[in-house]
């Protein structure tokens, strides 16, 4: 008895829970009064819409906007006074429809809807909706004025020369910073939105000329099946666009500079700018990208072969140093220098723990203190990063709990992290791994494990690029901008394009492109 009233009442909750989905393309009809209850039932009862009853001529009609959404002066200065000064008026509602649209509102952000949906889309972008008693039509019109944050410095991405903008949370003005560094007809922006409940605009970006129809195509569709009803930044969609093969190391580019994404769709790619988001997605993206940045094509091409020499010289130290210390101080000890071994071999004698449970424990310290220093305000993050790593890290060594070639190891290798911060968060987990398996297995184990990486990226790809390209495949003409970067005088000769690499299975149909409607 107890379970079926139990199972009764769960069953009555659970219909209480379950929203009931509103009809879809609700169309608008003739009357006000009903558009305005359908209105205000889907909006309930929030406190931020906001209608302003008008009367035109003998005709009823309203003004709806959103509080916080849009500029109150625009909205009287470009819609209510133009609508009262044009003394428009007559016994056809569609006829003073119409000039309302052509003759009294001058604004150049004008949109005619016909549905509930586009009305009510429109309004939570910053559009005040104008709607006519006898008219089953509306007109949304912009008069956005909702704060953002103003155009600034690139936080992630600093370059010594080159533009100083990075992308803001609006999608519009993203676009435009794009447009003013690309004014050609070829550069294409396709809008879309995600999330069955947030809206998010999303915008595709290309160049027709370049990126192949079929490429364009795979992204549009994967952003169109997206199964989230909240997408409230780019990485909730970044795992979707990813290959099909499990890698730790990302197969989506992510850039907050303007100039960056010009350069990529200038190589075929396709950018996805999100709005909310102060950075770009890029796909298809590869491996080598990481150890590139955008002042290597803006300072000499001898000092640009350097850095990237150093950033890779700084990948293998991040992630193999620790590991490979474990695997010789544990297993190989022969393979140290004599006056070496003597000091690593005193060190670790005074201190109770082996060196994989010690190397472990100094990267789970540092990466402790990281995230505090990260999550904290900047001056009082900095403070703990700083003063924190080196107050724990004397005291550990002096205390006999961590030896000092095992803190002189974590510091080189945090050095070594921050030069690709793009690869921070693979490097974290790999590095981790090195280390038990250099604990365990010693240098067998190592590199099994780097044989297994170099597999791993081998095997990624996404939209039918190899993600290890150039390189595997090897193409010898790419290679002028891997390790090596070439000169513009040679770089100018031939544009490379992303779908032309060795390896790619990418569908070439340019005339695909000339049968296009929009």
């Amino acid at each position: 008895m107890f379970k079926s009233l139990r199972r009764r009442r769960e069953g009555k909750e659970s219909e209480r829970r379950e929203p009931v989905s509103p009809p879809e393309n609700t169309l608008l009809t003739k009357n006000l009064r009903d558009n305005m209850i359908n209105l205000r039932e889907r909006f309930g009862s929030s406190d931020d819409l906001v209608v302003r009853s008008i009367r035109i001529g003998s005709a009823g009609a309203v003004v709806i906007s959103l509080e916080g959404m849009i500029n109150k002066l625009n909205l009287a200065a470009g819609v209510l006074e133009p609508i009262f000064a044009s003394g428009i008026a007559g016994d056809d509602p569609d006829e003073v429809f119409d000039n309302i649209r052509d003759r009294a509102l001058g604004t150049a952000d004008l949109v005619q809807v016909a549905t509930l949906e586009e009305l009510i889309e429109y309004s939570m972008s910053g559009f005040a909706a104008f709607l006519l008693d006898g008219c089953d039509r509306g007109l949304a019109v912009g008069v956005q004025g909702f704060s953002f944050r103003s155009v600034s410095d690139p936080e992630t991405e600093v370059s010594q020369r080159g533009s100083r903008e990075s992308f803001v949370e609006v999608l519009n003005i993203n676009i435009s910073m794009v447009r003013r560094r690309m004014k050609t007809p070829e550069l294409k922006f396709e809008r879309m939105t995600v999330g069955k409940k947030s809206k998010t605009g999303v915008c595709l970006c290309y160049l027709r000329d370049m990126a192949e129809k079929e490429l364009v195509n795979d992204v549009r569709a994967k952003l169109e099946n997206i199964p989230l009803d909240y997408v409230l930044e780019s990485g909730y969609i970044q795992p979707f666009l990813e290959g099909d093969t499990p890698s730790f190391f990302t197969q989506v580019g992510v850039t907050e500079r303007p100039d960056t994404v010009c350069g990529k769709v200038g190589e075929g790619r396709i950018a996805i700018l999100v709005d909310g988001t102060p950075q770009a997605l890029v796909v298809p993206h590869l491996f080598i990208e990481h150890f590139q940045s955008f002042d290597d094509y803006c300072i000499r091409p001898f000092y640009a072969t350097f850095t990237r020499v150093m950033k890779f010289l700084a990948f293998f130290v991040a992630t193999l140093l620790p590991g490979l210390y474990v695997a010789v101080g544990t297993f190989h000890l022969e393979l140290l220098p004599t006056m070496l071994l003597y000091k690593v071999a005193n060190a670790e004698a005074a201190t109770p723990f082996p060196l994989m449970i010690e190397a472990l424990l100094i990267h789970f310290i540092y990466e402790l203190m990281r995230e505090a220093g990260l999550r904290l305000p900047r001056p009082v993050g900095q403070a703990v990063s700083i003063v924190g790593a080196l107050v724990v890290g004397d005291a550990a060594v002096m205390a006999g709990l961590i030896g000092s070639p095992m803190v002189m190891i974590v510091a080189l290798t945090a050095v070594a992290s921050f030069v690709i911060p793009t690869l921070y968060e693979p490097i974290a987990i790999v590095r981790l791994g090195m280390i038990f398996l250099g604990g365990t297995l010693g240098l067998p184990g190592v590199m099994l494990a780097v044989c297994l990486i170099v597999v791993n990226i081998s095997a990624a790809g996404a939209y039918g690029i190899p993600h290890l390209a150039p390189v595997s495949p090897f193409q010898r003409e790419a290679m002028r901008d891997v390790i090596m970067r070439a000169g513009w005088k040679t770089l100018g000769k031939k544009t490379a394009q992303i779908q032309r690499l060795n390896g790619a299975e990418v569908p070439t149909d340019k005339g695909g492109w000339d049968n296009e409607q929009n």
